[in-house]
């Protein structure tokens, strides 16, 4: 199970809001490439998405050959195990292709 996703400003504990984004202003926001504590990095957050993704793909691969050799698997079980699978992927892409975009809009402003 993963952690839900907080805004900017999100309450972060004990210690009240936490706060995120570069100390431009020296309002006591995080430094550039400094990690919160007890957070991941951005990039270990994608691995593990990633990792997800394709576990979720051998999972559904999984059943499909068991229920193609005929061993006792519902095909609700491989169906669901196949839409989950093709959601995630769906959704991954989406992702490259928001931070592609994102990417570009950067280069292109300088």
């Amino acid at each position: 199970m993963t952690a839900p996703i907080g805004g900017i400003g999100a309450a972060g504990g004990v210690g009240g809001p936490r706060r995120i984004g570069l100390d431009i202003a020296g309002e006591g926001g995080l430094s550039r490439f400094q990690i919160p504590e007890g957070g991941t990095s951005f990039g270990d957050s994608l691995k593990r998405a990633i990792g997800e993704v394709s576990t979720q793909q051998e999972t559904a691969q999984d059943y499909i050959s068991r229920f193609v050799r005929g061993e006792p698997v519902e095909l609700h079980q491989v169906m669901a195990a196949s839409e989950e699978a093709q959601i995630s992927l769906e959704m991954l892409v989406e992702l490259r292709n928001k931070l592609m975009d994102a990417y570009k809009s950067v280069v292109n402003m300088g």
